[in-house]
């Protein structure tokens, strides 16, 4: 649930937000440098078992090594190619979780309107706070740092976006204030892919009108944009350029689906084997879902194979359940409902249509 915006509500549109953006640098291989302090000055990367001969992507790498090119998602057989000195290392996820809950702790002290975006991010609203926002953060800098000894950079502006743009000007261990009327001299010169909601594609269409820039954007006519995306879009990006966003923080956010996947080392062929793993992916996908006191509406199991083209297939019920039993035969359906004699790449379970598990609703086939 949302918490709903009040006259007296920092995410209200007609009071003067102060929005704080806390990003922790290279987050994952910080905590793997904190247990391994002999690496540090070093390019390290983490991703997938550690090693770049095996199938994985890069999570994340330090700032030594994405001097090369290195950055989140590349394969790590390429990343191992553009710096084979590189120092790499597996994910370790039980730890990342444990570092970013004493993260979240800090935060929560700040402001009780706090946005986590994934395990090292997080937007804050301190527009009812009368301290002075760089004291602010400065001083939650230190408590991150003193609680956890990892470094945070924090952006802090009038909204959403511009707070996220500051964390990311003067990165790492960054603290900036973006004003709206710093927008033409720090935002404009920046790429366009900088802007949220200025994905690989928008970015192409925006590169065969010329532009390259948020400033070039910010000096297209409405009439130039409209011609190119549709009106609700062509509105986004103009405001966006201005540094204009209206989104509030969000004090909760629903979660839409829960999910785990497998990339294989080698690709498989067992039908037997599929249904072994998608079965125990599912088991821990369900640890997760009772976690959250939440039941699932549907099930989705996912196959991407050696050509790397990419099929799901779902199955749903008329109410959510959180019972194994019951969504492990939904797997076995969505798993046999695909063409399994081909050279499986990845195999992906996920739960979605979540509900409260306290929900009077009753399960039963749709």
């Amino acid at each position: 649930m949302i918490l709903a915006a009040s006259a007296t509500d920092p995410n209200s549109a007609s009071a003067t937000r102060i929005i704080m953006h806390v990003d922790m640098d290279a987050f994952f291989a910080s905590v793997e440098l904190k247990r391994q302090p002999a690496l540090r000055g070093q390019p390290v990367i983490v991703g997938g078992r550690g090693d770049p001969n095996r199938r994985g992507v890069v999570s994340t790498a330090t700032y030594e090594a994405r001097v090369f090119g290195i950055h989140s998602g590349m394969p790590l057989r390429t990343a191992a190619r553009l710096c084979p000195d590189a120092v790499f290392l597996p994910v370790d996820f039980p730890a990342y979780h444990e570092a970013s809950a004493r993260v979240f702790d800090c935060l929560a002290e700040v402001s009780e309107y706090l946005q986590p975006v994934g395990l090292d991010e997080a937007y804050l609203d301190i527009s009812a706070r009368d301290d002075d926002p760089l004291v602010i953060g400065r001083q939650l800098k230190a408590t991150i740092h003193a609680a956890t000894e990892l470094v945070a950079s924090v952006g802090i502006g009038p909204n959403r976006l511009l707070a996220k743009i500051a964390s990311d000007l003067e990165k790492p261990d960054g603290l900036t204030w973006l004003r709206r009327g710093d927008v033409p001299e720090r935002v404009w010169p920046l790429p366009v892919r900088t802007l949220h909601g200025v994905g690989p594609r928008t970015a192409e269409r925006l590169a065969d009108l010329g532009v390259e820039s948020v400033g070039d954007l910010a000096a297209l006519s409405p009439e130039q944009l409209t011609a190119e995306f549709s009106p609700r879009h062509a509105q986004s990006l103009m405001e966006s350029a201005q540094g204009i966003d209206e989104r509030p923080v969000q004090t909760e956010r629903v979660r839409k689906s829960i999910g785990r996947e497998r990339t294989f080392q080698a690709d498989c062929r067992s039908s037997g084997r599929l249904d072994h793993e998608a079965r125990a992916m599912l088991e821990e996908v369900c640890e997760r879902l009772r976690a959250r006191h939440l039941g699932a509406r549907t099930v989705t199991v996912k196959l991407r194979y050696r050509d790397f083209t990419t099929h799901t297939r779902s199955r749903s019920l008329s109410g959510p359940t959180d019972e194994m039993e019951t969504l492990a035969a939904l797997v076995h359906q969505c798993l046999f409902a695909h063409r399994l004699h081909r050279a499986v790449r990845l195999l992906g379970v996920q739960l979605s249509g979540l509900v409260a598990s306290d929900s009077d609703e009753a399960p039963g086939a749709d």
